[in-house]
């Protein structure tokens, strides 16, 4: 199938649950005898888009858009409350720094355990243990526990891992605005050679830039919808005009 990520009518909800006096729930409810309809926010309402293998798509919208939660769905970290997503091949999600990782654990025990939730066994990460430790440049960070990081070192962490997978299809949100010029510089090599060889990336973030420079492609989220989409020069300068500037 040429086809690496598919959306069918995609619509999610969360209930939204608002604390109470414990005391005053129960009598209302005693009273009335009927319970008060759970608040719910539908984060995605009817979301549906074809990404092509090899095709690098950007995603951009305003906080609280709904971006992240598309992104946890492609993932699978997430579920839609209706439709349909597809996904085809091995999957690298970069959805939060330090995503997947457990903070009482050194840097080495994470770099197995993250990777082997990506799919490789032991006997592949004993082979690029040394090149992902020299990607992530820790040092000897890499024998203390994740708690002890900062933020910066949990997302050289996480990309490193990511970008010695080899996933077909690469999902990066937010996680190259963290770190100093070299950790950025070496993201941007390490997705243009996915892109190189082919490999499909869906990348969520603010920086237009990026986007224009990686992404054949934009999708533009708002409210929970698809504003637009199409070629990201377009898409962005629309999304640019109809954006609320800031008071002079």
């Amino acid at each position: 199938m040429d086809c690496a990520i598919r959306l069918c009518n995609v619509s999610k909800c969360y209930r939204i649950v608002r604390q109470q006096p414990f005391l005053a729930s129960t009598l209302f409810r005693a009273l009335l005898r009927r319970s008060r309809p759970p608040d719910v926010h539908w984060a995605l309402r009817d979301i549906s888009f074809d990404v092509q293998k090899g095709e690098a798509v950007g995603v951009i919208g305003s906080n609280g858009s709904g971006k992240s939660t598309l992104l946890s769905l492609i993932a699978r970290t997430s579920y839609p409350t209706s439709g349909e997503v597809h996904v085809h091949g091995r999957v690298g999600p970069l959805l939060e720094l330090g995503a997947g990782f457990a903070p009482e654990l050194t840097g080495l025990e994470n770099i197995y355990l993250n990777a082997s939730l990506l799919g490789l066994q032991r006997k592949e990460v004993d082979a690029k243990l040394d090149s992902i430790i020299a990607y992530a440049g820790i040092g000897d960070f890499v024998y203390s526990p994740l708690s002890t990081y900062s933020t910066g070192m949990s997302a050289r962490l996480g990309f490193a891992v990511i970008a010695h997978i080899d996933p077909d299809v690469l999902l990066v949100d937010e996680a190259l605005s963290v770190g100093d010029q070299d950790f950025q510089r070496k993201c941007m090599e390490t997705m243009e050679g996915f892109k190189r060889r082919g490999k499909t990336m869906f990348l969520v973030t603010h920086d237009m830039p990026l986007v224009q420079r990686v992404c054949e492609r934009t999708i533009w989220i708002d409210k929970g919808r698809i504003a637009a989409q199409g070629p990201s020069a377009d898409v962005i300068a629309h999304y640019t005009d109809r954006s609320p500037r800031p008071p002079s």
